[in-house]
């Protein structure tokens, strides 16, 4: 079942749950999401970056608009981290039904101009709109952009920034940062800017860069309105590590050999994910 992200977000939102952002850069990363969020129920957004866009190419885009819409369970198919109007156009010509404009890096009443003009473009085809505000870290040069310092949302600033520019969904800078954190860096969650944030603005928020953040924290997120959840490098990781694993064995080529164990690999971790997340079996919610 195909959706975009503010009716699907909609029921999340209302039941107090969050959905999943799976990034998906290949075919099996998108089989290994879809087969585990079938299994478990739970309504799923298959996340593309720009750049996974440009390796993957656009004609993958419609391996996963089929798969979204065979499926069992709500799919959204959403662009993350769209950060020109360029990356916007060419992901509402290939399909997706949500976009994500990040002009954090600007002023805020740049950001406020860019993404209202993203709004207008993507509502008049039935496209959903995430905005950004604050910066979210990053953990080192294989993981997404970001930010070497942290620039914490504003309250104030989302009150104005949501109500300026119509975005259906508002990812928060609350001290997360993309990719996997190395040992000696901690991460930890601003909860309490996250209830004053709440507080102020009614739409589904989205916390980015979740991966390596402690389950406790994550589900208190979760709790506190949190209702999308960006993971990327953890089904990653788990993928690749299976894949060393598997290919130390010279003898194995063939992709249906190599390939499924590290599916089921990076399966457990998007189950982990799910049911943190509160998502299992609210696809039951949809029908």
């Amino acid at each position: 079942m195909l959706m975009n992200m503010k009716d699907l977000l909609a029921v999340a939102h209302t039941n107090d749950f969050a959905i999943p952002a799976f990034n998906v850069s290949s075919n099996m990363l998108l089989a290994g999401v879809m087969e585990a969020s079938e299994e478990k129920q739970s309504p799923v957004i298959l996340a593309i970056h720009p750049d996974e866009l440009r390796f993957v190419r656009p004609s993958f885009v419609k391996s996963a608009i089929e798969e979204a819409i065979k499926a069992t369970v709500p799919v959204c198919i959403h662009l993350d981290h769209g950060s020109s109007l360029g990356h916007i156009m060419e992901a509402i010509q290939c399909g997706f039904t949500s976009v994500m404009i990040d002009a954090s890096r600007f002023p805020l009443e740049e950001n406020i101009a860019i993404s209202k003009t993203v709004v207008e473009l993507a509502h008049s085809v039935n496209v959903s709109v995430e905005g950004e505000l604050g910066t979210i870290g990053t953990t080192g040069p294989e993981a997404e952009a970001g930010s070497e310092v942290i620039i914490y949302t504003n309250p104030d600033d989302v009150v104005t920034f949501v109500e300026a520019t119509g975005v259906d969904t508002l990812a928060v800078a609350i001290g997360t940062a993309h990719g996997i954190y190395p040992k000696d860096k901690k991460p930890e969650l601003k909860l309490d800017l996250l209830k004053e944030i709440r507080s102020r603005v009614d739409i589904p928020l989205v916390l980015h860069g979740g991966s390596a953040n402690p389950d406790a924290e994550i589900a208190a997120a979760v709790k506190l309105g949190i209702n999308k959840i960006n993971i990327s490098s953890d089904i990653k990781d788990a993928f690749y590590q299976k894949c060393r694993e598997v290919l130390s064995n010279p003898v194995l080529r063939e992709p249906n050999s190599i390939y499924p164990p590290c599916i089921a690999a990076m399966k457990r971790v998007a189950y982990h994910k799910i049911e943190l997340f509160n998502a299992a079996g609210k696809a039951l919610l949809y029908h």
